[in-house]
């Protein structure tokens, strides 16, 4: 069996520190006591084992409001036995009380001061919502003149598909049309050149003919 001679630094007195270092003592099952030693320090003496009081030397080092432990001052001994259980040594009763009424003080001014925190945090989540909603119209209003645009654009599609029909339809007829003048042109083409070549062929039989060839 071990003891540690423990001096707590900082913000320890009428903060309800002693409280948490008896919890702390009681829980690894050691003994011992803690007090408040003057002018703003805490004395904790335990016994037990030294894994248990090793244990116990971490969870006191309490940084928690309105608990504020800057550093412990730790020695080490041989248990004595004196200690059949761990307890808190009071002062007078009035320095007592008013230790209570300063922890209880302090924490009251940390529930209002957290309390106003989150009025705060509330009003700027009802501005983001305000935010929120009026992106979400503006986001509408985007969507219907994307809407309106697509509307717009199909129609200019449908527009121009029609139009375009009607020029091919035209150039068609157009091409048809011509088509049709040159094969009546080609027709008349051949007939005419058909003609000339019966008048050249009469012409050649009679030349023949009067050659007494034929």
């Amino acid at each position: 069996m071990r003891r540690v001679t423990i001096v707590a630094k900082g913000e320890v007195q009428r903060v309800g520190y002693r409280d948490e270092v008896e919890r702390a003592a009681r829980k690894l099952g050691l003994v011992g006591y803690v007090e408040n030693a003057k002018p703003y320090d805490v004395r904790i003496v335990a016994e037990g084992s030294e894994d248990a009081l090793k244990q116990f030397i971490e969870l006191i080092k309490i940084r928690r409001f309105p608990i504020s432990v800057e550093r412990l001052e730790v020695g080490w001994q041989d248990a004595t036995g004196e200690f059949s259980f761990f307890e808190i040594k009071r002062g007078e009763w009035g320095e007592e009380l008013f230790e209570r009424l300063d922890a209880a003080g302090r924490l009251l001014y940390r529930s209002v001061e957290l309390g106003e925190k989150n009025v705060e945090l509330g009003e700027k989540t009802v501005e983001l919502s305000e935010k929120s909603v009026e992106l979400g119209e503006k986001s509408v209003r985007l969507g219907e003149k994307a809407v309106s645009m697509g509307e717009e654009t199909l129609k200019t599609i449908r527009d121009e598909s029609e139009k375009t029909r009607e020029v091919i339809k035209d150039e068609s007829e157009k091409t048809r049309e011509e088509i049709r003048l040159l094969r009546i042109d080609l027709r008349e083409y051949i007939e005419e050149s058909l003609k000339e070549i019966r008048v050249k062929i009469l012409e050649i039989e009679n030349a023949l003919r009067k050659a007494g060839i034929m």
